[in-house]
């Protein structure tokens, strides 16, 4: 594959929230972005899947699918395999490792399947491949069809890099970037998480109000790939960092929490994002909340679900309360609510619209639960 050769991209999204990364795309000119079950597609070249990690909140990872073609046995998986001009992909002496998965196809065993593109690989590479290695190629055998894709991310791509700790069931930064959209979060006006956790919700506004790159302070998988330009990179680096210096933030992105060891973490991780600076955590009970000074804004939270953290039963009352102080304390103001339980969002009492498509959270099925601005 040439250096300026142009290929699918899959950009990697829990489902039901595939519209929401698409929107994204487009806000950040990428070309004629595709949803498909699990993610969103777009044509491009090796420095298109570098700003997508750099500078796309949403996915969770960006596979380069490289090749495919027809296979109904593992000895033309084999044949095949050991024809794909691996070296123009992958970096001799550089570590790889093979996942593999079979769907409705005369090849069931993806252990086997795995094996074989392995072996290909080991022989073009020099290198055995190895389960700890940085950079994967993934195997997804679909109906008969091959599809062979790098997985160009690496780590998770929610990890920004800066979240030093964390609370109990954190929502995933990727996650808080796609229900901040869908929230309609303009990156302008304020944004006010109750029960804020460690701060996750608060530093995506922050960040997506002050146009910083997600990406700008980790590495990548791509970093060992084959044709990677260093130089390139830094300049596109340099350029999003420039862009960033430009824009001022005017709005205080806030967040409270009862709990002093939650807002301790907060402060640390916004330090550390290095946004402290436009970001306010307070020590303070969603009953005692007050409204900020200023113009009205988004009011969004993660609350506890009862499966995980404390007794369902109990919840009830915290829901209770956070209805009370918004209907009475925030008039204007949005709510965006996620939580597994209609009935959890009913408690509030709060003029919800109909919810979002249910999106999978650590085994869980959560939804967006959404207000117009309330009276």
């Amino acid at each position: 594959m040439p250096s300026d050769a142009t290929f699918e991209i899959f950009l990697a999204v829990p489902p039901g929230l595939e519209p929401v990364l698409r929107a994204e795309l487009v806000e950040k000119g990428f070309k004629a972005p595709k949803a498909e079950p699990g993610g969103v597609t777009i044509s491009g070249g090796w420095p298109d899947v570098w700003r997508a990690n750099l500078e796309v909140r949403g996915a969770s990872r960006i596979l380069a699918r490289i090749g495919s073609f027809r296979v109904v046995h593992l000895s033309q998986l084999d044949k095949r395999a050991c024809q794909f001009d691996w070296l123009t992909v992958l970096k001799p002496g550089v570590p790889v490792r093979v996942d593999a998965s079979c769907r409705k196809s005369k090849i069931y065993h993806a252990g086997a399947a795995a094996e074989r593109v392995a072996n290909a690989i080991e022989a073009a590479v020099g290198v055995p491949t190895s389960d700890e290695a940085t950079v994967c190629v993934r195997v997804r055998i679909d109906d008969n069809l091959c599809t062979l894709s790098i997985d160009t991310s690496g780590e998770l791509l929610h990890r920004r890099g800066f979240k030093a700790e964390v609370n109990k069931a954190p929502m995933r930064e990727n996650l808080a970037a796609l229900f901040l959209r869908a929230s309609g979060f303009d990156g302008v006006e304020p944004v006010l998480d109750p029960m804020c956790g460690s701060g996750t919700f608060v530093i995506e506004a922050a960040e997506i109000a002050g146009r910083l790159a997600p990406g700008r302070a980790r590495a990548f998988a791509f970093e060992h790939l084959a044709g990677f330009d260093a130089k390139a990179w830094q300049s596109m680096k340099a350029e999003a960092a420039e862009r960033a210096a430009k824009r001022s933030v005017a709005s205080r992105y806030r967040g409270a929490d009862r709990d002093e060891g939650a807002i301790r973490m907060s402060r640390t991780n916004a330090q550390r994002a290095g946004i402290d600076d436009v970001t306010v955590f307070d020590v303070c009970p969603v009953e005692k909340l007050e409204r900020p000074d200023g113009p009205a804004g988004l009011v969004i939270v993660n609350p506890p679900y009862g499966a995980r953290i404390g007794n369902r039963k109990s919840l009830y009352g915290v829901y209770g309360s956070l209805g009370d102080t918004m209907r009475t304390r925030f008039s204007g103001w949005r709510v965006g609510l996620i939580t597994t339980d209609p009935a959890l969002a009913r408690a509030t009492r709060l003029p919800f619209a109909p919810p979002g498509r249910p999106v999978d959270h650590g085994g869980l099925k959560i939804r967006l639960h959404l207000t117009r601005p309330l009276r």
